[in-house]
């Protein structure tokens, strides 16, 4: 039995072809690059049907290439915090708000949560730009009053293949709406975000499938019988694909941005572990709780310093970054972007400091990264006051996967912690496969991790 994956992404939508241990096939990848519209205002947004004809020719050319003739199971990891508003007909009338548009602003006059530590408690979020909680009234206002609900880009995309898809409760999670214990809309966030339940999507249940639409199905008849899985955070995915799935170990993982990250198995209906104020908690599945911090900057900090510094390429410029030592690179600030929840600095708060008319782009590149490295260690301590111990750490993603450096300082800044390395670069799907078979548990045992200085395998 092989297993499709597809994974959502910002900067690209993939589909590949995992086996049952949900270890990518050699060669089953299809990836097709995405246009993300990015302005100094803050914009950061998708075009809905763009993305979809993406993800199709994904399909169309992994069903070429005969890859999908032994798939009995699609699974998805899909990017949180997106939202699309759609007209009465399921057109939308917008891009895509992807996590990164910081436009969103609270509507004037409105009073927030009653009690913001409680509502931190129960959706894990706050009452935030990131959330629907602030998105919906935003994006009402900016449509004109024409919404008639409103869809994640997963739902979005998922109900143009399938028909209409309900949302799992891991990308319910993502939306700030959710009571983490009931498992349902929390309606006190409902309230903030001025919904009817009817303008939001249906939640899936446990275990729930969909199937291809029939004209789909035609073109793509090796899916026919397949069932589709609920869609899994992109975040949740990528820590269980790391294989950290239990509190002793955390995830750093670094695509487009980055987090740091630590499951707990948490049924619905059980209380709650403790939540500190600055960190946030999403949904697994219906039995398990990520935890964390997540940064706008990530490897589209080195995509920027790519473009503007004209850096060495290839092995000439790990020769180069070789000789920056990971404790004397320049002070900066990351946050290019602006900030993810909780913090509110606006896109362009970025700041290099320390330069020089001897300064290379070089050394540049290595404070940038070294800058995240910090980031990520200063939330590991409060992530670590969650399970009362210290932790190991097993870093993944494609930036990291990219440049032996970028390891090597994380596992300075984290020292004296144990950081492995992940070396499949594909954990997202892999993680969104093994909760889809209900396999969380055996995540640590097939992970593939090895030192921070072994570079990835090909795939």
């Amino acid at each position: 039995m092989n297993i499709l994956a597809l994974d959502l992404g910002t900067s690209s939508v993939r589909g590949l072809v995992l086996d049952t241990d949900a270890r990518p096939l050699p060669g089953a990848l299809a990836r097709r690059k995405v246009s993300l519209v990015v302005h100094d205002d803050g914009t950061g947004t998708l075009d809905g049907p763009g993305y979809l004809a993406c993800l199709v020719a994904c399909l169309d050319e992994l069903a070429a290439n005969g890859h999908l003739r032994d798939v009995s199971l699609v699974a998805t990891s899909g990017q949180w915090h997106s939202v699309v508003p759609l007209g009465a007909d399921g057109a939308p009338l917008g891009p895509v708000l992807t996590w990164l548009d910081t436009r969103p602003e609270v509507p004037a006059g409105a009073a927030g949560p009653a009690d913001p530590a409680d509502f931190h408690r129960r959706t894990g979020t706050w009452w935030h730009r990131c959330y629907w909680s602030v998105r919906l009234p935003w994006l009402r206002e900016h449509t004109g009053g024409r919404v008639a609900r409103f869809a994640g880009l997963a739902e979005y995309v998922l109900g143009e293949l399938l028909g209409p898809a309900p949302m799992s409760i891991s990308q319910a999670s993502g939306t700030g709406l959710l009571d983490l214990r009931t498992l349902d809309w929390d309606a006190e966030a409902c309230a903030l975000a001025g919904s009817r339940a009817e303008e939001l999507p249906e939640l899936a249940p446990a275990g729930w499938r969909g199937r291809l639409r029939p004209a789909y199905a035609r073109r793509w008849p090796q899916l026919t019988d397949a069932p589709w899985a609920g869609p899994v955070g992109d975040g949740a995915a990528s820590n269980v694909g790391s294989g950290c799935v239990e509190p002793s170990r955390a995830a750093v993982t670094v695509g487009t941005s980055a987090a740091v990250r630590l499951v707990q198995r948490v049924p619905a209906g059980q209380a709650m572990p403790p939540l500190p104020e600055e960190l946030w908690r999403y949904r697994v599945d219906h039995d398990h709780v990520v935890t964390g911090a997540a940064y706008s900057s990530g490897g589209n900090l080195f995509a920027w310093a790519d473009r503007e510094l004209r850096l060495p390429g290839g092995s000439e410029l790990e020769v180069a970054l070789a000789r920056v030592p990971h404790d004397r690179t320049l002070p900066v600030n990351v946050r290019f972007g602006g900030d993810r929840p909780p913090g509110m600095s606006p896109a362009g708060s970025g700041v290099l400091g320390g330069l020089s008319l001897g300064t290379t782009a070089v050394e540049i590149l290595a404070g940038l990264m070294r800058g995240l490295c910090d980031l990520v260690a200063d939330d590991l301590v409060v992530l670590e006051s969650t399970v009362d111990e210290s932790v190991e750490v097993v870093l993944g993603g494609g930036a990291v996967a990219a440049s032996r450096w970028w390891r090597t300082s994380f596992a300075a800044a984290l020292a004296p912690r144990p950081v492995w390395y992940g070396s499949n670069p594909e954990v997202g799907a892999s993680g969104a496969a093994l909760v889809a078979l209900g396999r969380v548990g055996d995540a640590s045992r097939l992970a593939a991790i090895v030192r921070t200085d072994e570079t990835a395998s090909p795939s």
